[in-house]
């Protein structure tokens, strides 16, 4: 069973304020120091410092977060199952998924495992890849699939699928003169997505390498819709950068096409990631290799 001074170091590591923990736990800020003061008794080293007045962790307080995270996580998970299986229920399961992640890529291969297994009820939550991490690590999800950036070294992963990014525009669009460069669009209207969308990370760090910015474009429109971008792209309003799975319906009945540009050759990973060393490791490998089968 979770020790309550281990939920009070993870409300900390969550939230980063003694007092927000206090509140969250229904304590005083006096036993939050008490529980984090005993936890760096029992591990024989600081947890927290503060760096420019704020508070952080140390490099052990951040070991022990990834432990502990994945040991609340697994309890969690086990309660359920354990209740579950007394209670003759489904088994639950909690799936994140980026936006183009869920509707383009797994959306579909999980629909087809949750057909063959008829035992697993699952809750698919959305959010950009930096919100689904947050849901992670409070326990609130089981796994991810994202396509944005993240520290591989701190969770099990494995990717999904390799996916070519390009940049598409209207079929009717004309330009003065067809762009051969990613320096030739400057002067077009580009549609984005909002900041913390893996699909603007991995924009924004392919622009990067051709040492050039967002804010270089003459115009920029942040939606964020991927569908909306889709639809703004198709009515002739502006140019995007997306995965080509998500533009596949739109390239196959030609209402968008894709500019071939010299030197822009990404492509990115969408990612299967869920907390390190977990118990339920197998069954995860499990569900990811059932889903590339369906896929």
């Amino acid at each position: 069973m979770q020790d309550f001074r281990v939920a009070t170091f993870l409300t900390v590591c969550r939230t980063m304020n003694y007092t927000r923990a206090a509140e969250e736990l229904n304590v005083t800020q006096p036993a939050v120091s008490q529980h984090i003061a005993y936890l760096e008794r029992a591990y024989g080293a600081p947890l927290f410092d503060y760096r420019n007045k704020k508070l952080a962790l140390t490099t052990a307080g951040a070991m022990l977060r990834d432990a502990l995270a994945t040991m609340a996580h697994d309890e969690a998970l086990l309660r359920d199952r354990i209740a579950s299986a007394a209670a003759g229920l489904r088994v639950d399961l909690a799936v994140g998924m980026t936006l183009t992640a869920g509707e383009y890529l797994v959306a579909a291969p999980l629909a087809d495992f949750l057909a063959v297994h008829p035992q697993y009820r699952v809750t698919v939550r959305s959010g950009d890849t930096a919100e689904l991490l947050g849901l992670l690590e409070a326990g609130e999800i089981d796994c991810a699939f994202v396509e944005g950036f993240f520290d591989k070294n701190s969770y099990e992963w494995d990717t999904y699928r390799r996916e070519r990014f390009v940049c598409v525009c209207s079929s009717d669009h004309r330009f003065s003169r067809e762009p051969r460069r990613i320096e030739d669009l400057l002067d077009e209207h580009l549609l984005i997505r909002e900041r913390g969308s893996g699909t603007r990370a991995v924009f924004e760090h392919a622009l990067a390498e051709h040492n050039l910015s967002v804010g270089g474009f003459s115009q920029t429109s942040v939606v964020e819709s991927l569908d909306i971008i889709k639809v703004f792209a198709r009515r002739d309003l502006g140019i995007a950068f997306l995965y080509e799975a998500a533009v596949a319906r739109e390239l196959e009945e030609g209402s968008l096409r894709v500019l071939d540009l010299e030197g822009f050759d990404v492509e990115h990973d969408i990612a299967f990631i869920r907390l390190r060393h977990s118990v339920f490791e197998q069954e995860f490998q499990q569900l990811f290799d059932d889903l590339i089968a369906c896929g």
